[in-house]
């Protein structure tokens, strides 16, 4: 379990130069309260800052920088894993980036990136995404784990369920496999080199018994044949070469394709939004009659130019669309040309590689063979001496024969262990074990909160909500305070997964203007009788404007203020 324990910052945001602390296990209960712009959600930016380099809300780097010092931006988050205590320094102008472990600093060779995957990984052992799903629900920059795509929904389950590891080994177990096919490759290569060399030598041991002149007629036929075949092999090398070059002319275009390919895909998602957006608007003008803002009627006349108004958009956005999609089938089909000449060109390229070290061997033998001439001509006596490479050759023939058959088998255990680390093997026979208790927990926490659906999570992470009366809905269906109490009941499962799997489980959460925001009277109540019912570890910040509704409710108060243009807590 990781224990938060206090969190410091200065320059950071509207903070003045000098430190604001917050202890973070003092209080199981804490109200942060404060005017638009004091800073009370300042917290959320230097707990995401410190541990994982951005900001909880969109905010670029620069414009964490305190715009009137403008410099010495310093977070520091302390917080004790088991027997280990932990601290995090990090710095705007000067840059500054640290991890200290019982007050020694972590080695700081490897590169930044490399340095916070190593907090991540093995500190931490949780990324931007979980923390901000089991951490922290707030109301600005935060994406609900409902609209998550799969891949992250399933990237979050695993760290809940400290199974990502399989996906660390299934990587290793891919680079590991290639490894092996390439020195599969290899020893085939060479296999085939030293059964030509073996060739050679039989031929060399007969020809040396027969008469001087004899042996050197028919080594000289043989050196001939060999250059024959060696022009014949560049030939055919230099006619391949000439194709590959060919063919990487009909490629080049492939990246500025994709490229656009992305950027259409791109627009057709902000066509479709707008077109949602258009529809929305139809919607609000035929079901009211009244502005929700300032109350006043609208008239037929308007709600009929503004209904044809957006559904003229609606058809616009619609042919739009087609013509994008025209324009994509185009490119989808030159990119799929592009990627089949790619593989004609890793076909030529092997084969011209192959032609190479053909030719490599072949100019071997033909120097070998004149060496032999020269060694008749000076009337040197046989020796044993190419019977012994014979022998030489043929064990290496054997032991590389029997590295291939290794080789072989070691690509078969790789293959069928590659099987059981893939998404579809030991993991999801892991989470389909969990998934009741998930959905059991969430459909728990949706009851606690007066929301009685029957909320279910399937193994492709999509949600399956039914009603009392057996309809089907999607998470989209819901009004904005549904869908939060959703949000609310997916946090608290969250939590009490990693509590159940002691993965990342934390001492804290963090709810920001939850109970500002959708959640009405009934929900405010339950909310609160859940974080009251939380585990005595637990350790609860609600950051909210509705201090005077909430006070009484919380062990602990905190209060910001922003005085000459600099954010503190009031004390």
């Amino acid at each position: 379990m990781i224990l938060f324990e206090k969190v410091r910052w200065r320059n950071f945001l509207s903070t003045g130069n000098d430190f604001t602390e917050i202890t973070l296990n003092k209080s199981p209960t804490t109200l942060i309260v404060g005017n638009n712009g004091s800073g009370k959600s300042t917290l959320l930016d230097a707990l995401t800052f410190a541990l994982f380099g951005k900001p909880f809300r969109g905010i670029n780097k620069p414009g964490l920088l305190n715009s009137v010092n403008e410099k010495d931006c310093v977070v520091e988050i302390e917080f004790i894993i088991g027997k280990k205590s932990y601290k995090i320094l990090r710095g705007i102008k000067p840059g500054k980036f640290e991890i200290y472990c019982d007050n020694e600093l972590v080695n700081q060779d490897a590169s930044s990136r490399d340095y916070q995957e190593y907090l991540e990984k093995f500190i931490l052992k949780m990324n931007y995404k979980s923390f901000t799903q089991i951490v922290v629900l707030g109301s600005s920059t935060f994406v609900p784990f409902m609209q998550l795509s799969a891949a992250d929904r399933r990237a979050i389950i695993e760290d809940l369920l400290d199974i990502q590891i399989f996906s660390s080994m299934n990587v290793i177990l891919k680079q590991k496999l290639q490894a092996i096919k390439d020195e599969m490759s290899d020893v085939s290569h060479r296999r085939e080199v030293v059964k030509v060399k073996i060739e050679s030598t039989k031929k060399l041991i007969n020809e040396i018994a027969n008469t001087k002149t004899l042996h050197i007629e028919k080594t000289q036929r043989d050196i001939a044949n060999s250059k024959s075949q060696i022009v014949t092999l560049e030939k055919e090398k230099a006619s391949l070469d000439q194709e590959i070059v060919k063919l990487q002319s009909e490629v080049v275009g492939e990246k500025k394709l994709v490229g656009k390919s992305n950027k259409l895909n791109s627009l057709i998602v902000k066509i479709q939004d707008n077109a949602e957006k258009a529809q929305s608007e139809i919607n609000f003008y035929e079901t009211n009659d009244d502005c929700p803002t300032c109350r006043q009627s609208i008239s037929e006349d308007f709600k009929k130019t503004q209904i044809q108004t957006f559904q003229d958009k609606i058809t616009e956005y619609g042919n739009g669309l087609k013509e994008i999609d025209n324009e994509l089938e185009k490119i989808n089909t030159q990119i799929a040309q592009i990627q089949k000449t790619l593989k004609k060109i890793k076909d030529k390229t092997f084969k011209s590689q192959e032609k190479n070290a053909t030719i490599t061997a072949v100019n071997g033998y033909i120097q070998k063979l004149q060496k032999e001439i020269d060694t008749i001509e000076q009337n040197k006596t046989i020796d044993t001496t190419h019977t012994d490479d014979l022998k030489a050759l043929e064990k290496q023939l054997n032991d590389l024969v029997e590295d291939e058959k290794r080789l072989v088998n070691d690509k078969h255990h790789h293959e069928q262990v590659s099987i059981l680390l893939k998404d579809t093997g030991i993991k999801t026979k892991i989470i389909k074990q969990y998934l009741p208790v998930m959905n059991k927990l969430i459909n728990k926490y949706l009851s606690s909160m007066e929301f009685y659906v029957n909320f279910n999570i399937n193994e492709s992470f999509e949600e399956v909500i039914k009603s009392r009366h057996r309809d089907e809905f999607a998470y989209e269906n819901f009004s904005e305070g549904e869908k939060q109490k959703i949000d609310l009941a997916l946090l608290f499962t969250w939590r009490a997964i990693a509590k159940m799997k002691n993965s990342v489980n934390t001492n804290l959460l963090i709810l920001d203007e939850i109970f500002d925001s959708s959640l009405d009277s009934n929900g405010t109540e339950e909310l609160l009788k859940i974080l009251n019912s939380i585990s005595s570890d637990t350790n609860v910040f609600v950051i909210s404007h509705k201090g005077d509704i909430l006070f009484d409710k919380f062990r602990s108060i905190i209060k910001f203020e922003k005085i000459n243009n600099f954010s503190r807590i009031v004390k």
